[in-house]
């Protein structure tokens, strides 16, 4: 499918109230199914988080990622993600997350790679009219010159594809250090402020707010592609709820990989 087939598909917008790090992961599971079996319209997600939490890709050892310790600490819940990529640490007014739901179709004969930079020009062109120049940088890293602004990840089941990005707008690279053993040893030599610059926050690139990037972002897709703004339905709720219940808040689910 040519770059001209995103705009020949019904997109739309859920910006729904902040919800618990278990149901966020329920609801991505469900809304994938629901686009997959053609019961919705492609759409496109603004998460909003409730909570401090830490979310692990689906093939990531929970051990090997995050100070079990420092999360109990700091408050921080940790979940683990259906989509595979590295361990994403979020606080609810420094991170932007987003998903798209889209038909199988829309990545149909790209490699991986080719798929996530696909998936990801849209907002490299809302960063640019923010005044950021950024860019796709394999396997599932957006960057800018200052740094990482944010990390992707990928689910594919059935019909559907998942491509869900975490976006750094703020960040708190001390509490993060001491959450997540990732890059500990790349970093414990130079310090928090290596962190700090290796993911650099959206907040100091564009000096707006977290709500007006989102507003960007948004208007942004919503004139290249058209996009109606949409709720999750009452079945949506429940089937994501029970899922959150039965799977996403559960210790076998997180620790599925000890």
């Amino acid at each position: 499918m040519s770059h001209e087939a995103w705009n020949t598909l019904d997109w739309r917008l859920l910006q729904g109230p902040p919800l618990g790090p278990s149901l966020q992961m329920a609801l991505d599971e469900v809304l994938l199914d629901e686009v997959a079996a053609g019961r919705r319209a492609p759409t496109l997600r603004i998460w909003e988080w409730a909570s401090s939490t830490v979310v692990i890709g689906r093939f990531q050892s929970l051990r090997n990622e995050v100070d079990a310790e420092g999360a109990v600490r700091h408050g921080i819940d940790v979940v683990r993600r259906i989509s595979g990529g590295g361990a994403m640490f979020i606080e609810p007014g420094n991170t932007i997350t987003y998903s798209l739901y889209a038909p199988l179709s829309l990545v149909a004969g790209l490699s991986f790679q080719d798929a996530y930079a696909h998936m990801d020009e849209w907002v490299l062109d809302a960063l640019g009219r923010m005044g950021i120049k950024a860019w796709y940088q394999p396997l599932n890293d957006i960057a800018s010159e200052s740094g990482k602004i944010a990390g992707a990840a990928q689910a594919r089941r059935g019909k559907a594809v998942l491509h869900h990005v975490t976006m750094a707008y703020d960040i708190d690279a001390a509490k993060m250090l001491e959450v997540l053993r990732i890059g500990r040893e790349k970093l414990s030599d130079k310090g928090t402020a290596s962190a700090a610059k290796r993911v650099d926050p959206l907040r100091s690139q564009t000096g707006l707010s977290r709500a007006q990037v989102v507003d960007s972002m948004v208007e942004t897709f919503r004139q290249r592609h058209g996009l109606i703004d949409d709720a999750v339905s009452t079945h949506e709720w429940q089937a994501a709820e029970n899922l959150a219940l039965e799977k996403f808040a559960t210790h076998d689910w997180t620790a599925v990989l000890p």
